[in-house]
């Protein structure tokens, strides 16, 4: 590789200003990323669970599903939700029965305990995103999300 070359291509001296406005919004949304994660682990630790528990929780509020379509939903692997799922059960907040469609794949649904954990942990969770929020004019968090759907849309499309 020359000196103007970067494995992703131009070098930040060679970039057009959109194309540097996009690596630092890429940037950006990787240390949003990584705070995100931090805060949702702080959120789930106040109700002795982790993140990740949280998240597979929350998969199962509206109905009873398969541990493949929860991974599914959330690009998960298979195996760690079903590591996860099989936990939340042996915590009873979630219990496993019988799937008329699929013998060998079982539904997982929440059991009333399940229910009282993500309603508090959701109303814990408004607490926080008021209090996050706080000055933040919402039309520029609309323009925010339209973005990353933008560079989403741009991207998924590169993948096909």
């Amino acid at each position: 590789m020359n000196g103007k070359q970067t494995p992703l291509g131009r070098s930040p001296a060679h970039r057009s200003e959109a194309g540097e406005e996009t690596a630092r919004f890429i940037a950006e949304t990787f240390r949003l990323h990584r705070e995100l994660l931090r805060a949702s682990e702080n959120l789930a630790a106040e109700f002795g669970l982790t993140s990740a528990r949280w998240r597979v929780l929350a998969a199962f509020r509206d109905k009873a599903l398969t541990v493949s379509s929860v991974a599914r939903r959330l690009g998960l692997a298979r195996q760690s939700v079903q590591r996860t799922t099989r936990c939340l059960e042996a915590d009873g907040f979630v219990v496993f029965s019988g799937n008329p469609d699929h013998k060998r794949a079982d539904l997982a649904g929440l059991t009333e305990k399940g229910e009282t954990m993500l309603k508090e942990m959701a109303a814990r969770q408004g607490d926080w995103l008021e209090a996050l929020s706080t000055e933040l004019p919402p039309s520029n968090l609309r323009i925010g999300v339209g973005m990353m759907r933008g560079l989403i849309n741009r991207l998924s499309e590169g993948s096909e």
